[in-house]
Parts: C-alpha cells; sequence; structure tokens
C-alpha cells in the first residue's frame, strides 16, 4: 500500500512539473540598445548611386575624314594644353599651304613694284605740271603724265588687294591643313584612343553617335554628380557641406562642398523624379587614385546637435514610439517620445527617455506587446 502511494505521489509531482513547463511564459530574444549621448545630423542624401565626373572632360573628334598618319600620345599618357595629339594624311594641304605662300610673297613684291611706279608717275606728274606752268611743257605732256600718275595709284592699290586676297587664301589652307591635326584643348590624361595609324576616321554624322578619336580628362578637378528626391531640392543652397561615401575604397569617407544644383526636375518613367547636384572634393589630396567613373554616395549636411540624448533611429515606430525594457520585470512596454533631427542611423530624443535606458531595435519581430518577458540577445 505504502508503495503505491508512493509511486501515485511521485506520478502527481511529475505531471504538475510537466504541466508547469509546458505554461511557463517563455521570454523572447530581442536585440537591445542603450540610449546615449552623441552627434546627430540632418542629412539628405541621394537616391540611386552618383558617379564621379572631372569638371573638364572632352571626347575630340576631327571636323573631317581622312586617314590617320601618326599617333603622337598614348592611352595614359599626360599632355600639355595645345600639345598635338593625331594627325590626319595631309600632304596635298601642305602643299596647298605652301603654294599659298608662295602666292602671298609674290603678290607682296608686285604690290611694292605697282606702288614704287605709282609714286614715281606722282613726282613726273608734278615735275611736268610745274614746267607746264613755266610755259616748258605742253598742255597734253602735262595731262598724260598726270593720267599715268592716277593710272599706277590705281594698280598700287589693285596690288594691295590682290596682296590681302593671297594673305586670306593662305590663311584658309593653313585653317584646312589645321582640320588635319587634333591639339589638345587643355592639359589632361589621355583616357582613350579610337584608332590607329593607317585606319580612317570620320566624323559623326547627324544623330549617329560615334566614339571619340581621343578621349581628354583633366583630373585637376573632379567632382560627384548624384541624383536628390525632389522633395528634398527645396533645402538646398549651394556651399552646403557634404560627405563623400566610395565603395571603391571600402567606404572611406571624403569631406565635399556642394557646387551645383540642377536648375530642374529629371522625369525618368517608372522612376521617382530627382535633382542633380554637384559635389566637389574640398581636399586636393583626396583626388590622388580617383578614377572618373566611379560611384559614390552623398550626404550634405543640413544641421547637426552636438553631445545631445539619441537612439538607432531603426527603434522608431510610428508615432514616435519606442519599445522600453523595465530592467527590474524583465519586461517591455511602449512608451511616446518627442523627438528632434534624424537621420538614417540616429534620431534625437528631446524627451521620453533618458541616458542608460535599454530599447527594442529589433522591431522586426514579431507579437512584440506591453508587458512582453524579453530576454537580450546578447546577454
Amino acid at each position: 500500500m505504502k508503495k503505491r502511494l508512493l509511486l501515485l505521489l511521485v506520478i502527481a509531482v511529475c505531471g504538475f512539473v510537466v504541466a508547469w513547463y509546458a505554461m511557463r511564459e517563455v521570454p523572447v530574444t530581442v536585440r537591445l540598445e542603450e540610449v546615449g549621448r552623441g552627434d546627430v545630423e540632418l542629412t539628405v542624401t541621394n537616391t540611386r548611386a552618383g558617379t564621379i565626373k572631372a569638371c573638364r572632360r572632352a571626347a575630340l573628334s576631327m571636323p573631317g575624314g581622312g586617314r590617320v598618319e601618326t599617333l603622337h600620345v598614348h592611352e595614359g599618357q599626360e599632355v600639355a594644353a595645345g600639345q598635338l595629339l593625331l594627325e590626319l594624311w595631309n600632304d596635298d594641304r601642305k602643299a596647298m599651304t605652301a603654294q599659298a605662300q608662295a602666292q602671298l610673297a609674290a603678290a607682296t613684291n608686285r604690290r611694292e613694284q605697282q606702288c614704287i611706279e605709282a609714286d614715281n608717275s606722282e613726282r613726273e606728274a608734278k615735275r611736268v605740271q610745274a614746267l607746264h606752268d613755266r610755259g616748258l611743257a605742253a598742255l597734253e605732256a602735262a595731262e598724260n603724265a598726270l593720267t599715268r600718275a592716277r593710272s599706277s595709284a590705281f594698280a598700287c592699290r589693285a596690288a594691295h588687294d590682290e596682296q590681302r586676297i593671297a594673305a586670306a587664301s593662305l590663311e584658309m589652307n593653313r585653317a584646312l591643313l589645321a582640320q588635319t591635326r587634333l591639339h589638345a584643348p587643355f592639359a589632361g590624361i589621355i583616357a582613350e584612343i579610337n584608332g590607329e595609324v593607317g585606319e580612317y576616321v570620320t566624323p559623326s554624322p547627324p544623330g549617329i553617335p560615334m566614339p571619340p578619336a581621343v578621349d581628354l580628362i583633366d583630373y585637376s578637378c573632379l567632382y560627384v554628380r548624384a541624383p536628390i528626391d525632389e522633395v528634398d531640392a527645396g533645402r538646398l543652397q549651394t556651399g552646403l557641406r557634404a560627405r563623400i561615401t566610395l565603395d571603391a575604397f571600402g567606404g572611406r569617407h571624403f569631406e565635399g562642398r556642394l557646387d551645383r544644383i540642377a536648375p530642374f526636375v529629371r522625369e525618368v518613367e517608372k522612376q521617382a523624379r530627382t535633382v542633380d547636384v554637384d559635389v566637389l572634393f574640398s581636399e586636393p589630396a583626396d583626388r590622388e587614385h580617383l578614377l572618373v567613373g566611379y560611384s559614390a554616395d552623398i550626404d550634405l549636411l543640413l544641421e547637426m546637435h552636438h553631445d545631445v540624448l539619441r537612439i538607432p533611429t531603426e527603434a522608431l515606430m510610428d508615432n514616435d514610439t519606442v519599445w522600453r525594457l523595465d530592467a527590474s520585470r524583465g519586461r517591455i512596454s511602449r512608451v511616446s517620445v518627442r523627438t528632434g533631427i534624424r537621420n538614417w542611423n540616429f534620431t534625437e530624443i528631446v524627451d521620453g527617455l533618458q541616458i542608460g535606458d535599454r530599447i527594442v531595435v529589433s522591431l522586426d519581430q514579431e507579437k512584440l506587446e506591453d508587458g512582453l518577458l524579453v530576454t537580450a540577445a546578447d546577454d
């Protein structure tokens, strides 16, 4: 009998333990963050990745077609302003230019000859007229001398005009010769050359884009062009401090300055309307090792509050509420807070929390409610 009672007692105790274990409240594991102090920035960020561009970049092409005779540079070479880059076959235009130079020299000589004769004829006409006035020369001789002087003067003027025509012809041939030579409009680096010696290059026909003969980039001035949501555009002004982040440099930050705001809103089908902005790199040394075409993100700093109470923005719910942990009970409760400025990372807390409070940041979890028993994921 005693053994039976003892067995029933053991069974009852085990049943009670099993029932208690099944009905006990299991704490939910959440990620918690402690409320602290720090700086909070009010920023505007780009909606899509921006791109590093050069302040001066020229896609140089020849004004006319021709066969490449000489390439004076190679890709990656630094060139000076005015340096000869490429030259087409131009023996015919060189000959035409030399011919025009000779014609100008001949026209100059003819002008000098005609004008010397005109001066001499004018002096002769004055001498014969003086003799006629003294009765020592016939009237006909005086009139003939005057006619020759006037004719010589017109011949001198015509020679002047012929010289100008020859000079203009020389300038035209020099201009035609210059069209076969491609010079650097500014100092920079040769990014790309499309063409080899012996190949034929042609200018772009209307409406048909063609690759440039030479792509020249000036790396002395770089900037980031990025799209900003049209909603934020009204708060921007040139001169704002900016922070540039490059994926190619492991997320390294560079200081910048807002230099330009596009005067129109870009409208692209099935995309948000945006405004392009240009941000210049503030430090010249930062431009070293940067390449045109790198992707970049920008943060435009509108306002900054130093050493304020702040929480991770991801912890903030709708209507400015957060889940705060009651450390003595191990349970959370929803509390309302008054916020200041915010960004993607931090939100300023004006009222409702104190330093040291612990709040839930894993809001993606289900079944969060007032009084819920929780445990920290890192405890």
